[in-house]
C-alpha cells in the first residue's frame, strides 16, 4: 500500500515539473523568435512538445518558426489541424491569417484566399489580412490568364501542325503520283545494247538492198532515149 502511494505522489510531482519545463522552453523559444533566431526557436518549441505533445501554444509557435525558416509545407501541416482546437477568437484569426501566408508562399492561391477569408470572418477589420487577400486574388487571376493563354497557344500550334502535316501529305502524294507517272527506263547491259544496234543495222541493210533491186528492175524495163 505504501508503494502505491509513493508511486502516485511521484507521478503528481512529475506533472508540475513537466509543465514548468514546457513553459520554460516556450518562453525561451519566444525570446529567440523575437531576436530572429528562428532555428533556436524551433528547437525550444520542439523541446516543449516533448514535455507536452498536445501543447497548442508550442505547436502554433513552432509553425510560425518553420515558416520563418522557409519551410511553409511543414508549417502548414502543423497548423492546419490545430485551428479547430483554438478557442480564443483572436488567436484563431491569427492562425487562419498565418495559414494564408503559408499557402501564399507556396503559390497555392486558392487555399490562401480561403484562409484569409476565414480570418476576416472572425476579424473583418484586419487591414493586413485584407491586403494579403487582395494580393492572393490578383496572383490567382494572373495565373488563370497565363493558363488560358497557354491553352490558346497550344491549340494554335496544334492547328498549325495539323495544316503542315496536311500539306506535307499532299506534297508526298503528289510526288508519289509523279513518280508513278514517270517510269524509269529499263536498265540495258552493254551486250544487249550491241545486239540491238546490230539488229537495227542489219534491218537497214536489208531494206537498202531491196530498194536497189527495185531500182534496177525499173531501169531495165524502160525504152532507150533517141539520139539526135
Amino acid at each position: 500500500m505504501k508503494g502505491v502511494i509513493l508511486t502516485i505522489l511521484f507521478a503528481l510531482l512529475i506533472i508540475p515539473a513537466r509543465a514548468q519545463t514546457e513553459r520554460g522552453e516556450i518562453r525561451s523559444g519566444n525570446s529567440a523568435y523575437k531576436k530572429g533566431d528562428y532555428q533556436k526557436a524551433e528547437i525550444d518549441y520542439r523541446r516543449a512538445l516533448e514535455q507536452n505533445p498536445n501543447s497548442l501554444q508550442a505547436k502554433y509557435n513552432l509553425g510560425n518558426a518553420l515558416y520563418k525558416l522557409n519551410n511553409s509545407p511543414e508549417a502548414e501541416k502543423i497548423i492546419t489541424p490545430l485551428v479547430d482546437s483554438i478557442k480564443d477568437s483572436g488567436i484563431k484569426a491569427n492562425a487562419y491569417h498565418n495559414l494564408g501566408n503559408f499557402s501564399l508562399s507556396q503559390k497555392k492561391y486558392k487555399e490562401s484566399i480561403e484562409s484569409y477569408k476565414n480570418a476576416l470572418r472572425i476579424r473583418p477589420d484586419d487591414m493586413e489580412t485584407k491586403s494579403n487577400l487582395a494580393y492572393a486574388q490578383k496572383m490567382l487571376k494572373k495565373d488563370q490568364n497565363k493558363d488560358q493563354n497557354k491553352d490558346q497557344n497550344k491549340d494554335q500550334n496544334k492547328d498549325q501542325n495539323k495544316d503542315q502535316n496536311k500539306d506535307q501529305n499532299k506534297d508526298q502524294n503528289k510526288n508519289q503520283d509523279n513518280k508513278e507517272g514517270q517510269q524509269p527506263p529499263p536498265k540495258i547491259t552493254p551486250q544487249a545494247a550491241q545486239q540491238m544496234l546490230q539488229a537495227i543495222q542489219n534491218k537497214e541493210k536489208e531494206t537498202q538492198d531491196k530498194v536497189n533491186k527495185e531500182k534496177a528492175k525499173v531501169l531495165k524495163g524502160r525504152q532507150p532515149e533517141k539520139n539526135w
